[in-house]
């Protein structure tokens, strides 16, 4: 990668980063002619996948947070304090996405409620044979309705902080 930003620590993008670390970074003729796609999930489901991955992974992170509802409140506070964990799912998926002006700077946008379909389609237009998807952080102790997890008020917390992901993917609470 240093090669193609002329960065001598631009060895690799950091996890998780925003496509325009890459479109900044890569000459423009290069991130041009790249075929650019990103996966995005509905914001209720995402916020229950990450009730579970964190009390999989940092349940010291959630002492004295009995239940998802108190948990959505304690993530999405704008007061706490910044912590790695909780914060990887708390950025609207849409700012990933898009260059200072708030307009679209990928190809195609996936949705992981149509995962293997979409996957399909992207490996298409890259034109590679799909490979097999594993899953290797299913959580085996969730419900499979997201909206079971959702009181209203917790469901509008979501819907508050989200609206941008919501309105831009096209999601719906009501929609598992």
């Amino acid at each position: 990668m240093s090669v193609l930003t002329g960065h001598r620590i631009g060895a690799k993008f950091p996890r998780h980063a925003k496509a325009i670390a890459a479109q900044e970074m890569l000459p423009r003729d290069t991130y041009e002619g790249l075929f650019k796609f990103t996966f995005v999930r509905n914001p209720w489901d995402l916020q229950v996948s990450s009730w579970h991955h964190i009390r999989r992974e940092r349940p010291d992170l959630l002492e004295g947070i009995p239940d998802f509802e108190t948990f959505l409140r304690w993530k999405l506070d704008p007061g706490r304090p910044a912590q790695y964990h909780a914060d990887m799912s708390i950025l609207r998926q849409s700012d990933y996405l898009v260059d200072l002006h708030g307009h679209l700077i990928i190809d195609f946008i996936g949705h992981y409620e149509t995962l293997h379909a979409d996957f399909d389609e992207a490996c298409r237009r890259i034109d590679i044979r799909t490979p097999k998807l594993r899953h290797s952080r299913e959580a085996r102790d969730r419900q499979k309705d997201y909206r079971s997890y959702y009181s209203d008020a917790a469901a509008a917390l979501v819907a508050r902080h989200y609206a941008a992901d919501i309105e831009r993917f096209g999601y719906r609470y009501d929609e598992p």
